[in-house]
C-alpha cells in the first residue's frame, strides 16, 4: 500500500460560523479560528478543514457561493485566511478548503449573467429547460424540499436546483464552466492550501434525457447522482487540478454504497483521496426524515465491515466520521448523552479512531457536546429542517409537540450551536448574543474545564491521537471483525507489520459480557487505550462496562 500523509492524518473540521467569534458582532470568524489555533495544535491534529469561507448571501450557510475567490465579509478576508494558513502550516498543520462545485448562488455574476436572455453568453452556463404541461420540465425534486426546477419569468424556462432556488446548478456538460472551474481551483493550490473537501460531487453529471424519475424516495436521483459522465469529470478535474499538487480531496457523495465508492477512491483510479459515506449514518432514519427509528448494532457493524473489506480489497480509502455540521451530535444518536456522555462520546471515538481509513473530527466532538433542545419552532435555522417542519404541517399529521420532537432530534442545527470555550456568557465563542442560540450545558461541557480535568474527553482524544502518530497499525493495520453476532460488542482487530490492535467497544448501558478463546491465540497485550480511569487486564473473557471502550496492543 501507498503510504500518503492524508492516510495518517487526523482532519478536524472548523464551521467557523460557530467557531469563534473575534469582533463580538455574534458570528464566527477567521480571526477567532487564528485566535483558537494553539487549541487545534493542543489537540494533535495534523489538518483543519474549513466550511465554505467564500463570498456568500448565506441562503444555505456559505453553501450558496456568489465568488470563489472572495471571502465573506462576516468572516473577514483573503488575507486573514492567508495569515490562518501560514500560522496552521508553521504547526505542521493542512488547510483543506471546502468546494461547492455542483451549485454556485443565484447571485453569482455566471448566474446574473445567465438569466438575462437565452443568448446571453453565460447562458449555458447553468442547466436552463423549457416547461411540459405547464409545469415543470420533470418531476426531480430537490433535497431541501419541493420541486428541483424553478420558473424564470424573463426568459419564459426553468433551472436546475438541486437544493435551494438560490443555489441554481452549474452546467458541467460545458467546457468552458470546467475550465473556469480548474482555474479557479488551481489559484487556491498556488496560494498554499493542501486539499479540498468537495460538496455532493457525485451529483455534477445529470442525465441528459432529463426524464422523470420514480416516485419513490427523492424522485429523479438516479438521474443526477453518479451521473452519466461523473467520473469522465472528476478524472479531468484531478488531473489539471489536484495531482499536480498531491492534494488531500474528499469527495461527499450521497447515494453512494461500497461498490460504487470504490470507483472513485481506488488509487490507480486517480480520482478522489477518499469518499464522504452516509449509510453507516442512516440507521435512526430508516423510514424518513420523520420517523426516529431503533437500530441494532449488529446493522452497524455488518455495514462498516463490508465497507472495510471492500476497501481494503480494492486498495481504496474512506474519511471516518460520526459528526460534522450536517449530522446531529453523535453521542446523543448512538451514545448516551446523560448519565454516560463522557464514557460515550470517547468510546465512540475510539471506533473512529481505529478503524482503517482518516477519522474525521467535528469542532466540540472533543469535549463531547450533545444536541440543543429548541424550545419553539420558530427557533430553527437551518433551511433542510424549516423546509421538513413546513412539510409536516401542511401533511396536519403530528402535532406541533410531535414535530418540535423530531427536529429537534434531526436538525443539523444539532451541530452549528456555538463552540463551548468556558462556562461565561456565551461560553466564550462571543461577548454578543450568537447568530445560534447556545446549547444551555455549557457550563457543564466546556474547553476550559476539560483541560482541567485528567478524566475528560479533551484529555482522552489527545492520547488517542498520540497513539496514532506512534504506531503505523492504526492507519495501515489490515482490519479484521471479532464477535459477530455480538449485540451489545463490536470488537476487532487490525494487523500491521511490526504489531496488532484488538478493540472492544461495549455499545451498551449495561455490562457486556465476551468470550474469544475461540477466535484469538493472545497470551499477552498491552492496555494502551481505555475510557475508564480504573485499568483492566488483559483476558480472552471477561466483560466491559457501560459503553467501555479497550484497546490493546500485541
Amino acid at each position: 500500500m501507498n503510504k500518503k500523509w492524508w492516510k495518517e492524518a487526523v482532519v478536524y473540521q472548523v464551521y467557523p460560523r460557530s467557531f469563534k467569534d473575534s469582533n463580538n458582532d455574534g458570528i464566527g470568524d477567521l480571526r477567532g479560528i487564528i485566535e483558537k489555533i494553539d487549541h487545534l495544535d493542543q489537540l494533535g491534529v495534523d489538518a483543519v478543514w474549513l466550511n465554505p469561507v467564500y463570498k456568500s448571501p448565506n441562503d444555505d450557510n456559505g453553501y450558496d457561493i456568489s465568488d470563489y475567490q472572495a471571502i465573506m465579509d462576516e468572516f473577514g478576508t483573503v488575507e486573514d485566511l492567508e495569515e490562518l494558513m501560514e500560522l496552521l502550516h508553521q504547526r505542521n498543520i493542512k488547510l483543506i478548503m471546502d468546494l461547492v462545485l455542483n451549485h454556485s448562488s443565484d447571485e453569482h455574476q455566471w448566474f446574473k449573467e445567465s438569466r438575462q436572455s437565452k443568448d446571453n453568453p453565460y447562458r449555458d452556463y447553468y442547466i436552463w429547460r423549457d416547461g411540459k404541461n405547464g409545469g415543470p420540465p420533470n418531476n426531480w425534486k430537490a433535497f431541501f424540499g419541493g420541486s428541483a426546477w424553478k420558473y424564470d419569468q424573463k426568459t419564459d424556462q426553468y433551472y436546475l436546483h438541486l437544493f435551494s432556488p438560490k443555489q441554481p446548478d452549474l452546467n458541467w456538460e460545458n467546457p468552458k464552466v470546467r475550465e473556469e472551474i480548474y482555474e479557479m481551483i488551481n489559484w487556491w493550490l498556488e496560494k498554499g492550501v493542501d486539499g479540498f473537501r468537495l460538496d455532493v460531487i457525485n451529483l455534477i453529471s445529470k442525465d441528459q434525457r432529463f426524464p422523470d424519475g420514480k416516485k419513490e424516495g427523492l424522485a429523479g436521483h438516479e438521474y443526477f447522482a453518479n451521473g452519466p459522465r461523473v467520473h469522465e469529470f472528476i478524472k479531468e478535474m484531478a488531473a489539471n487540478t489536484f495531482n499536480k499538487y498531491e492534494a488531500m480531496t474528499v469527495g461527499e457523495t450521497p447515494f453512494v454504497d461500497k461498490e460504487e465508492a470504490i470507483k472513485f477512491v481506488k488509487e490507480e483510479r486517480e480520482e478522489f483521496s477518499m469518499v464522504i459515506p452516509f449509510e453507516h449514518l442512516e440507521f435512526d432514519r430508516k423510514e424518513g426524515w420523520d420517523k426516529i427509528t431503533d437500530w441494532d448494532l449488529t446493522e452497524l457493524k455488518d455495514l462498516m465491515s463490508e465497507w472495510q473489506y471492500k476497501l481494503q480489497e480494492n486498495n481504496g480509502w474512506t474519511s471516518l466520521y460520526f459528526c460534522n455540521h450536517d449530522q446531529p451530535r453523535i453521542v446523543s444518536r448512538y451514545g448516551d448523552d446523560g448519565k454516560y456522555r463522557k464514557e460515550s462520546a470517547k468510546m465512540l471515538g475510539t471506533m473512529l479512531h481505529t478503524l482503517r481509513g482518516t477519522p474525521f473530527i467535528y469542532q466540540g466532538e472533543e469535549i463531547g457536546m450533545t444536541n440543543i433542545s429548541f424550545d419553539s419552532l420558530t427557533d430553527f435555522d437551518d433551511i433542510e429542517t424549516r423546509g421538513y417542519i413546513k412539510e409536516l404541517q401542511e401533511k396536519d399529521q403530528l402535532t406541533q409537540k410531535e414535530i418540535l420532537e423530531i427536529a429537534n432530534y434531526r436538525t443539523r442545527d444539532n451541530a452549528r450551536t456555538p463552540m463551548h470555550w468556558n462556562d461565561s456568557k456565551y461560553a466564550g465563542f462571543s461577548e454578543s448574543e450568537p447568530w445560534l442560540k447556545m446549547n444551555s450545558n455549557y457550563p457543564e461541557i466546556n474547553v476550559e474545564k476539560d483541560l482541567s480535568s485528567d478524566d475528560s474527553v479533551f484529555k482522552y482524544y489527545q492520547k488517542m491521537i498520540s497513539l496514532r502518530k506512534k504506531y503505523p497499525v492504526f492507519a495501515y493495520g489490515k482490519y479484521d471483525i471479532l464477535l459477530e453476532a455480538d449485540q451489545n460488542i463490536y470488537a476487532y482487530q487490525r494487523q500491521g507489520e511490526q504489531n496488532n490492535l484488538l478493540v472492544l467497544l461495549n455499545f451498551s448501558e449495561n455490562d457486556a459480557d465476551y468470550d474469544l478463546n475461540d477466535q484469538l491465540e493472545i497470551k499477552q497485550a498491552e492496555l494502551i487505550l481505555n475510557n475508564y480511569q480504573k485499568e483492566a487486564d488483559f483476558e480472552l473473557k471477561s466483560s466491559l462496562r457501560p459503553y467501555e471502550a479497550r484497546v490493546y496492543l500485541y
